[in-house]
């Protein structure tokens, strides 16, 4: 899927024909439709139902009309605020990421940023969303990517993307249906995030969750990073808990399954409330902006809000 086809495919839901879509876009039909085509395949969906000259959507392609907008609409403004840097040549920028922001998309942003801007330095910044949001309150960070939910006092909360929490285990019997909150808490946990723990958001949810029901969590095994607990899991040591995004790449082979009800962490990028962003700061929020739009057009359990 590239960019090419998003805008073709978008031109044709505008103007109901592939003739009058590559009307609008000054090219030849077949270049339009061809281009639909390629994407048609690639999702494995078909997009259009072709009645005569005009073109009717399909149910697939109208749930996928507003992600390919939101991608496109996060691709422009990325471009938008790289255009504001072309006179920049040096400084430096800090931006804050959550701990687990490479497997969000986000492993290339430096690259990206330094590569458009050589004389620009970056320091990206953080360990947990709690840590990230507290130094944007004291001002020592401009912005940066968050997992909600954080005290958001003094600060302005933009949520960008919505992806599922997974309970993940070894033993796939236990993921043949969604895992209650009873059942979560009987089963042998390692929780990740140890050094922070009730502050890391997804615990702070779940323990809301677990407070309202009277059920309480006590995980045999704590530990810093995800990593290590999936390791953990793999071993058939414990069971845990980690979103979808995680899991896709840190342990595809791991059985998962969602709870009952659904736990969601949601990424979002915070700034001071009020505050006017530099130029090097609107840049990074917006090529973080277009990354996760595109993760949330290609993963089953993410979602752009």
């Amino acid at each position: 899927m590239n960019l090419q086809q998003l805008r073709y495919f978008l031109a044709a839901v505008e103007h109901g024909s592939f003739s009058a879509a590559a009307t609008a876009l000054r090219l030849a039909p077949p270049s339009v439709s061809e281009s639909v085509r390629r994407l048609e395949a690639e999702l494995g969906l078909v997009l259009f139902a072709r009645e005569g000259r005009r073109l009717r959507l399909t149910d697939a392609a109208a749930a996928f009309v507003p992600r390919a907008r939101h991608v496109l609409r996060a691709v422009e403004e990325a471009e938008q605020a790289m255009g504001e840097l072309r006179t920049l040549r040096g400084g430096v920028a800090s931006f804050g990421l959550f701990r687990n922001a490479d497997y969000y998309g986000l492993e290339g942003i430096a690259e990206d940023f330094l590569a458009r801007h050589p004389g620009m330095r970056l320091r990206l910044f953080g360990q947990n969303s709690a840590e990230v949001a507290d130094a944007i309150r004291a001002g020592r960070v401009e912005a940066g990517l968050v997992v909600l939910p954080v005290p958001d006092d003094e600060l302005a909360v933009e949520p960008l993307l919505r992806d599922e929490v997974m309970f993940v285990s070894a033993d796939e019997r236990q993921t043949r249906r969604r895992m209650t909150l009873q059942r979560l808490c009987e089963r042998p946990l390692v929780l990740y995030d140890a050094h922070y723990g009730a502050d890391d958001p997804t615990r702070r949810q779940l323990q809301d969750r677990l407070q309202h029901a009277a059920l309480s969590l006590d995980p045999v095994l704590e530990v810093e990073r995800v990593e290590g607990a999936l390791r953990c899991v793999d071993a058939g040591t414990a069971d845990s808990i980690a979103s979808g995004s995680v899991l896709r790449i840190a342990a595809p082979g791991l059985p998962a399954v969602g709870l009952d009800p659904p736990l969601y962490d949601t990424v979002a990028v915070v700034t001071r409330r009020g505050a006017q962003l530099s130029p090097v700061t609107r840049a990074l929020v917006a090529v973080a902006k277009s990354r996760l739009a595109a993760l949330a057009a290609a993963s089953p359990s993410a979602q752009s809000v």
